[in-house]
Parts: C-alpha cells; structure tokens; sequence
C-alpha cells in the first residue's frame, strides 16, 4: 500500500532517482531563479531581448531603490493592515466554532460542520460578481474593512474544519473533570482547551497569513489604487501603458516574499508541530 524506500530499491533505480532529483529540483527552481535574475537586470536588456543572457550590467541596488522610492512601502502596509487582522479575525472565530462543534452534542451539529466545510467547495470566481456588488452596496469597495471581512468570512470555513478536527483529538476526560469541579464552560475553553491549542493556532495562523497575503485575485476585485491594495496587487502599478518594467516587477516581487518567508521560519517549529501532533498516535 505504501512506495517502497528508495533504499530498498535496485541500484540501477537508486541510480536514475539520483540523476533525476536534481533535475525535477531545478525545475522546480527555475521561475524563483528566473525573478532573481529578472530582479539584477537593467532595463534595457528587455528592450533588446536579453530576457535569459550575462546581464548587460547588475543593478541589484538601483532597481531595490526604485521599489523602495516607489509606492511598494505604502502596498506592504496595506497588506500587514488586511493580513493581521484577517488571520486573527479567522483564527479566533474558528477556534470558538471548533470548540462549539467539537465539544457539545446537539441535532444540528453535523449540519453546520458540513456548511462550514461546504463553502470551501464553492469555487470562488463566481462569487466575483455578488461579492463586488455587495461591497458597493455596503459601501466597502475599496477599502482595507471590506477586503478584511471578506478574507474572514470565507477563510473561516477552512479554519473551523482544522480546530474542530483538533479538538476532537483532545482527550475529553479533561473537560468532564473541569465540569466536575464547577468551571464555568467559557473558562473550560479559555484555561484549559485553548492552551492545548497553541501548535494548531500556530500551524494555522502560518498558513493563514501566507494565504492571505499571497491573494491576488480579490486584491484587484475588492481594491483598486494604494490606498487600499495590497502588494500583490501595487505591483503591478510597474506596468506602464506602453511599457512593462519587469525588472522592478521582479524586485518587487522578491520583496513582497519576505514577510511570508519570515513568518514560516519564526514560525516553524509550532507549525510542524501542530501538523504533525497526532500522526504517530
């Protein structure tokens, strides 16, 4: 039922993953290398077609400096200002639903477990067009407040369907014994079920943030301008109307990276932890 180790394999097996493994890597690699290489190039060398040749010259600071003296600092705001509120907006909702369903018995809880997960089935691009009509009607396009609410709505959905899976993972010896001694229930969760929480609200937090920061489909639906758009999005604004400036696209891009990059490594020993806590059980 399993694949069997490479190690057990043929030599001759062992032989051509080896070959074959650094080439699917580079592979893999290859648009990452592609932007980093994009990102050192002058201009004119997309001018001239010099898309994949010895760049003409390497200007790594000159074109840092242009995204900086750009408006990418006031999109990377904007995208702190949607992705932390968003992550805790979904993480706390989803914590309480999973707690709610996977604590009490009650008629309708199957029912609304299969809404929560039924919504991460929809596929979102046709929710393009209520969603946008809506925001207008509420008077939210365009702005930080809509696209936050939007994220947290429809990324609760998912985070519920992780924390209630967790929590019926607990053992439940722990919450009868705390309502055998009198505990009120919202104490039960906040002492003594959200403690033993924190690898998947770290877990999720992590996978929340790069999600969210990572959107680019409702950044340009929901937002429009550096007011409210996100990098994702503000990148873009290095197109011109007759020219396309890849090399601070690029840039910016590697820019715009960072903050999920650094939010796994912080983050990584409570992420593997919450995804792998219960496996070996």
């Amino acid at each position: 039922m399993f694949p069997k180790p490479i190690e057990k394999s043929s030599r001759s097996t062992q032989l051509t993953y080896q070959a074959l493994l650094p080439v699917a890597l580079l592979l893999w690699l290859a648009p990452l290398i592609a932007v980093a290489l994009f990102a050192i190039r002058p201009s004119v060398d997309f001018t001239l077609g010099n898309y994949w040749g010895m760049p003409s010259s390497f200007e790594f600071f000159e074109n840092f400096a242009q995204v900086f003296n750009s408006s990418m600092p006031r999109y990377i705001l904007n995208s702190f200002m949607i992705t932390i509120p968003t992550v805790i907006g979904a993480v706390a909702l989803s914590a309480m639903a999973g707690f709610a369903l996977g604590v009490y018995k009650f008629k309708a809880n199957l029912l609304l477990f299969f809404m929560f997960i039924a919504g991460n089935f929809v596929p979102f691009q046709i929710l393009m067009v209520p969603v946008r009509d809506l925001t207008l009607d509420m008077g939210l396009y365009n702005t930080k407040t809509g696209l936050i609410l939007f994220h947290v709505a429809f990324q609760t959905g998912f985070c519920t369907l992780f924390m209630r899976n967790f929590i019926k993972a607990l053992p439940f010896e722990l919450i009868e014994a705390a309502r055998v001694e009198g505990i009120r229930e919202w104490q039960i969760f906040w002492y003594v079920v959200l403690p033993l929480m924190k690898p998947a609200l770290a877990a999720l937090s992590v996978l929340i943030f790069t999600f969210i920061w990572n959107d680019y489909f409702w950044a340009i639906v929901l937002t429009q301008g550096e007011n409210a758009q996100p990098v994702t999005a503000g990148i873009t604004s290095f197109n011109a109307q007759f020219r396309a400036m890849y090399h601070l696209m690029s840039a910016g891009s590697l820019v715009a990276a960072l903050p999920p990059v650094a939010m796994f490594f912080l983050m990584q020993k409570h992420f593997i932890a919450g995804l792998t806590l219960g496996a070996v059980k």
